[in-house]
């Protein structure tokens, strides 16, 4: 007969299912109204715990929130990588990494609703996306492609512009997406001391194939 799992792995289990629920619960709010004055049991409610279960996982709605932005952006910076494993140029990986972001506008509304809300107060936190940013900006000044300079500047430059392109993707859905992430791509390269020729090129590369899904196990 199989045997139950420990008591101990069964609580830990619900325990942190309970806190995806309020992390997810909280996503959905920044996603839609970026209103963070909900109440507690209005979050509780919409993710369907006990208001009690709360203050087991965060000591104030302000610590939730704060935690569901990193989840996003941690959630965000996988993707990412994910899709831009097979590159090893430091200049196409900040390229490709403007073009996904103006399509997951698309595929990852609420996702990246978050970023465009929340995202400017978390460029310079060890957050996932700050943290790969860095790593690609220091392989790129180590292997001579950008101009060295101060990674904080450097990292304002280019969150700043990718948090403009996430809000020019929402405010003027008229505009075609990818051709405004090129060229946006193509000046950053400039900026990071790309030359003229090499960013324009290299911000038209074709993107890598998306992963094909899992299949399910049987």
């Amino acid at each position: 007969m199989p045997t139950s799992a420990p008591p101990g792995n069964r609580f830990e289990r619900r325990r942190n299912e309970t806190r995806r629920a309020l992390v997810r619960a909280a996503r959905q709010i920044l996603a839609e109204t970026g209103d963070t004055s909900a109440s507690i049991q209005a979050i509780a409610e919409r993710a369907d715990v006990g208001f009690g279960s709360f203050y087991n996982h965060f000591a104030s709605k302000a610590e939730l929130f704060d935690a569901a932005v990193v989840d996003a952006l941690e959630e965000f910076g996988r993707s990412t990588d994910e899709r831009l494993a097979g590159i090893d140029d430091p200049a196409e990986l900040v390229a490709a990494g403007f073009r996904l972001s103006a399509r997951m506008a698309d595929s990852h509304p609420e996702l990246m609703q978050v970023l465009r809300r929340r995202g400017l107060g978390h460029i310079h936190t060890d957050n996932g996306l700050a943290r790969r940013a860095v790593r690609d900006l220091e392989a790129g000044t180590a292997s001579g492609r950008f101009t060295p300079v101060h990674p904080a500047v450097a990292l304002s430059a280019l969150g700043g512009t990718l948090l403009s392109l996430v809000e020019l993707r929402f405010a003027r859905p008229d505009l075609d997406g990818d051709e405004a992430a090129v060229n946006l791509a193509e000046m950053v390269l400039r900026m990071l001391g790309v030359p003229q020729t090499d960013a324009h090129e290299i911000a038209r590369r074709p993107l890598p194939d998306p992963a094909p899904p899992a299949t399910p196990a049987r």
